[in-house]
């Protein structure tokens, strides 16, 4: 990238109240179908009250039934306390098993393309009992690929962001330290054949061209960089795939790593890419991540901008997703109304535009490089 970046045109976020729920794990609601024998004594602090109720009511209780029925199979010990996150394809569970806290995990969605990335987090985190990385990561405790259901340490720790796309970027203390835990683990040179290639790149470039997310000359300037990097003999890097500011927790023991579902081998540069497409309202921050994706010299330059190229579409095509969901369904009367708030479609809308102006910005960036070659 360029050593300055420009300042994308789209007026800043206003800082949007967060909704309740989205820092937040669901409260638990009392029922009379199941419960918890409550501890003599009170929980230690971070760890959620195992005495608690949850509600097994209506269609939603039966997918929490159904995921509690599969957890247990792996793990009788967990007990289940909140519902932590509930998304279309999974539920994330906080409970304890024993003493210590935890989560479970159970897949939802058992379509192949699903369950294949579900097995693939648990062999990550199978991997991570022998081979530990330079980072700290919740310890593994119970798993079932067939069942897919995964138990985990829930480890202490503020999350650096909640969001994908932070309203206020991270503070200078906090971006320094995801970095340091970033590089450590792209420098970690794990054992052969325990990760796989994780992107096809040229196929990945063929889909978002056939798909208008790319132009004719998008795919091949992307295709030029591609080729001048495999006749330098570039070696790939291990990277954790989604290396979002909500996935890195900052705990008193250190940073903590989460959410492994996508680690692997990638072209240098993509665990960066990713943390500078989320950091729109921060350009210092982006700056920083710029130098350090180029220091390594100009094979390390153009993998970053191939890398990055290919993440900022994908952020705009799930961000026009969101937006024509929020044109589809849009918020009961009167709740875009309050004051100091804006509506989802209308922050969706805002974000699309910084993506597009960050493309634009990344392609000029493509273009100066193919130039050197």
């Amino acid at each position: 990238m360029h050593p300055t970046p420009s300042p994308v045109s789209a007026p800043p976020r206003p800082r949007a109240r967060q909704p309740y729920g989205a820092a937040h794990p669901e409260p638990v609601r009392t029922s009379p179908t199941f419960g918890v024998p409550r501890p003599r004594r009170a929980h230690a602090p971070g760890v959620p009250p195992t005495g608690a109720r949850l509600d097994l009511s209506g269609p939603q209780g039966a997918r929490l039934r159904t995921a509690i029925a599969s957890v247990h199979r792996v793990c009788p010990e967990f007990r289940p306390a909140q519902v932590m996150r509930r998304g279309g394809h999974s539920m994330v569970l906080i409970g304890t098993v024993g003493r210590g806290p935890a989560l479970a995990k159970c897949l939802l969605d058992h379509s192949p393309e699903q369950a294949e990335r579900f097995r693939h987090e648990i062999a990550v985190y199978r991997t991570f009992v022998r081979h530990r990385p330079p980072v700290r990561v919740p310890r593994l405790i119970a798993a079932d690929p067939d069942a897919c259901a995964l138990v985990v340490e829930r480890t202490p720790g503020r999350p650096v962001a909640l969001q994908r796309h932070p309203l206020e970027p991270p503070s200078h203390a906090d971006l320094r330290a995801v970095l340091g835990a970033v590089r450590r683990v792209n420098a970690w040179q794990p054992p052969a054949g325990r990760f796989e290639a994780q992107i096809d790149y040229g196929r990945r470039i063929t889909h978002y061209h056939e798909s208008g997310l790319l132009t004719d000359r998008d795919l091949g300037d992307l295709r030029k960089l591609l080729h001048g990097l495999a006749r330098g003999g570039g070696r790939g890097q291990f990277c954790h795939g989604d290396a979002l500011l909500s996935n890195v927790l900052l705990s008193p023991s250190g940073v903590v790593l989460v959410d492994w579902r996508h680690a692997g081998w990638y072209l240098p540069g993509y665990d960066l890419a990713t943390l500078w497409s989320v950091l729109g309202d921060s350009p210092m921050a982006r700056h920083q991540i710029s130098r350090l994706a180029q220091a390594a010299g100009r094979d390390a330059r153009d993998a970053f901008l191939v890398n990055l190229m290919l993440v900022l579409t994908r952020e705009i095509r799930t961000c026009e997703t969101a937006v024509q969901r929020a044109m589809r369904d849009p918020a009961p009367a009167g709740e875009s109304e309050r004051p100091g708030r804006m509506s989802s479609g209308e922050e969706q809308r805002l974000l699309l535009r910084r993506l597009h102006d960050d493309c634009a910005m990344a392609r000029r960036a493509v273009r100066a490089a193919v130039g050197t070659r």
